[in-house]
């Protein structure tokens, strides 16, 4: 199996990513309302960037025709899309993971009026401005970048990174000993599936997308970086929120 080279600047936003101050400040539950809250329109982005990957790479359209990718590229995205967008819950049954941390705030009590107030009109500038940015950048490559641009933000900004940041917030909460079993089911499942199989398809796309051309492996790394800075941009926006309280 073939792998990247990652650039060292990837891998040092990585690696800052996954010690942010941010998480050690989820000392309470109310705290950890303020950070659901903004963290939940990132949890939704993501199943476009997903989407828009199943597009390119798969056939959704009727009639339907063969995809001109690689029908291990097909199954690899099908199979990202199955655990994302119809995963168990924490009782076992069939959920999307964007359902499921709406279930996972609404245990803690978070508003999410939010969210639900932007999902009905999808106009970015109902999402929080701490978080607007962040959201606008994952759209616009969603719906108009090519695949291969798309692919350097799920992978970098998304499979490969969110371990390693879960498994932070996921210590806190227990150090904490904030009762919120539903985010940490969440939590858990991304760090499992991230970790163990999406990480590694993501990768898998990611090369058949760039396929050893230079010129889009060098745009797939400067959206992969752009994609982290924003990420620990939103990280430290959420923190100003959390202080300011």
């Amino acid at each position: 199996m073939n792998s990247l080279t990652i650039p060292a600047p990837l891998l040092t936003l990585k690696s800052e990513l996954g010690f942010h101050p941010l998480f050690s400040k989820l000392n309470n539950i109310e705290d950890l309302r303020i950070f659901m809250q903004g963290h939940v329109f990132a949890v939704w982005d993501f199943m476009s960037l997903l989407k828009s990957l199943q597009r390119e790479i798969s056939c959704v359209e009727v009639p339907w025709r063969p995809s001109p990718y690689s029908k291990a590229a097909v199954r690899l995205i099908n199979e990202i899309v199955l655990g994302e967008e119809s995963d168990l819950d924490a009782h076992g049954e069939a959920m999307d993971h964007f359902t499921m941390y709406l279930e996972a705030m609404k245990e803690v009590g978070a508003n999410t009026a939010p969210i639900y107030e932007f999902l009905s009109t999808l106009d970015v500038n109902l999402v929080p401005d701490y978080a607007r940015e962040f959201v606008s950048f994952n759209l616009e490559l969603a719906t108009r970048a090519p695949a291969h641009q798309v692919a350097g933000a799920f992978f970098f900004g998304r499979e490969d990174v969110i371990p390693t940041m879960f498994d932070g917030i996921l210590k806190q909460l227990e150090l904490a000993q904030i009762p919120c079993p539903q985010l940490r089911h969440y939590l858990t499942r991304h760090i499992e599936l991230d970790g163990g199989e999406h990480g590694p398809m993501a990768q898998q796309m990611l090369l058949e997308l760039t396929n050893n051309d230079d010129q889009k492996l060098q745009s797939v790394f400067e959206t992969g970086l752009t994609s982290l800075k924003l990420r620990k941009q939103l990280w430290s926006n959420i923190l100003l929120q959390l202080n300011r309280g």
